[in-house]
């Protein structure tokens, strides 16, 4: 069973930048396909970005490619989510999924992920 925690979430000023991060425990982290989602009050949860197992590639939703960087540490079980010149829009809760079955390329498809932490909140003021 893969379990997975994010961190670093918090309320910034519009412009500012913020880094979350996911723990992922109980599985072979480095094959899992990773991919970060938001949903914002009253909003249907979105993709926000993706990476390959390998790392090698990386996928963004058009509305943060540019400010948002995706990337991995395998030897630390970890995906990072960067987020620079933050807007009122990108305000939301953030969830790490992994993708499934293990081995699987990344997609923007959340019906694809099989597991997923409990969310971390970003809040960014105007």
């Amino acid at each position: 069973q893969v379990q997975l925690v994010e961190s670093g979430g918090g309320k910034v000023q519009a412009g500012d930048s913020l880094s979350v991060s996911c723990l992922a425990s109980g599985g072979t982290f480095s094959r899992f396909a990773m991919g970060w989602f938001r949903q914002a009050p009253g909003k249907e949860r979105e993709f926000v970005t993706a990476i390959s197992w390998s790392g090698r590639n990386t996928y963004y939703a058009d509305s943060v490619k540019g400010r948002f960087t995706i990337s991995r540490d395998n030897t630390k079980n970890t995906v990072y989510l960067q987020m620079n010149s933050l807007k009122p829009e990108d305000t939301a809760v953030y969830y790490c999924a992994a993708r499934w079955p293990l081995g699987s390329p990344p997609t923007l498809n959340e019906d694809d992920y099989g597991y997923w932490g409990r969310g971390t909140q970003v809040t960014v003021s105007s």
